[in-house]
């Protein structure tokens, strides 16, 4: 009888530590969302990263690969990037300027004007708010919000680092976003 009644008291004291660690910790529906300007940057900071990381990866010889001849080159895609990025944000930020990575072909010069898009991004992504995010900006399109313009640019980046992914892997290089995480 001794040792049910002990068991049954473990029991009770395990149920009743549990309920007060649960009433402690808040719960995912309590926790805090990040506003939808951080949610937005979070998500370019990731692509940004990728894009970023895949660039340095591919070895310079790598820039002039590719799979066929009807697709773009390694090259390609970074000046895509580029171009596409500094002509998007600096039209969100009110100051539109001209993209330039075109027309370059090394490694060197390509990651150069592909860091200066993301200072660019940078910029246009730090300067969104919650309260700004409905703005009226310029895009490829022509009129939409902030948030949009910059929305897009986070899926157009994303699209474009999928393509550079598979370069990378027919290369034999292990893309950013699959390496193990440390």
């Amino acid at each position: 009888m001794k040792r049910y009644a002990a068991v049954t008291l473990a029991l009770v004291a395990l149920f009743v530590s549990a309920l007060l660690m649960h009433a402690q910790a808040p719960s995912q529906s309590q926790a805090q969302a990040p506003s939808t300007a951080e949610a937005i940057r979070q998500l370019y900071t990731g692509v940004k990263n990728n894009i970023l990381k895949a660039a340095d990866k591919m070895p310079d010889d790598g820039y002039s690969f590719q799979p066929t001849p009807d697709q773009r080159s390694f090259a390609g895609w970074v000046a895509h990037v580029a171009d596409a990025q500094t002509a998007g944000c600096s039209r969100a930020l009110g100051t539109p300027k001209a993209p330039s990575a075109g027309s370059k072909t090394t490694k060197a010069d390509l990651v150069a004007l592909l860091k200066d898009s993301f200072d660019t991004c940078d910029a246009a992504y730090a300067a969104l708010s919650d309260s700004n995010a409905n703005e009226t900006v310029q895009s490829f399109r022509g009129p939409t919000t902030r948030l949009a313009s910059l929305a897009g640019n986070a899926a157009h980046d994303n699209e474009c680092y999928g393509a550079m992914a598979v370069y990378l892997r027919l290369k034999g290089i292990v893309p950013p976003s699959s390496e193990p995480r440390r």
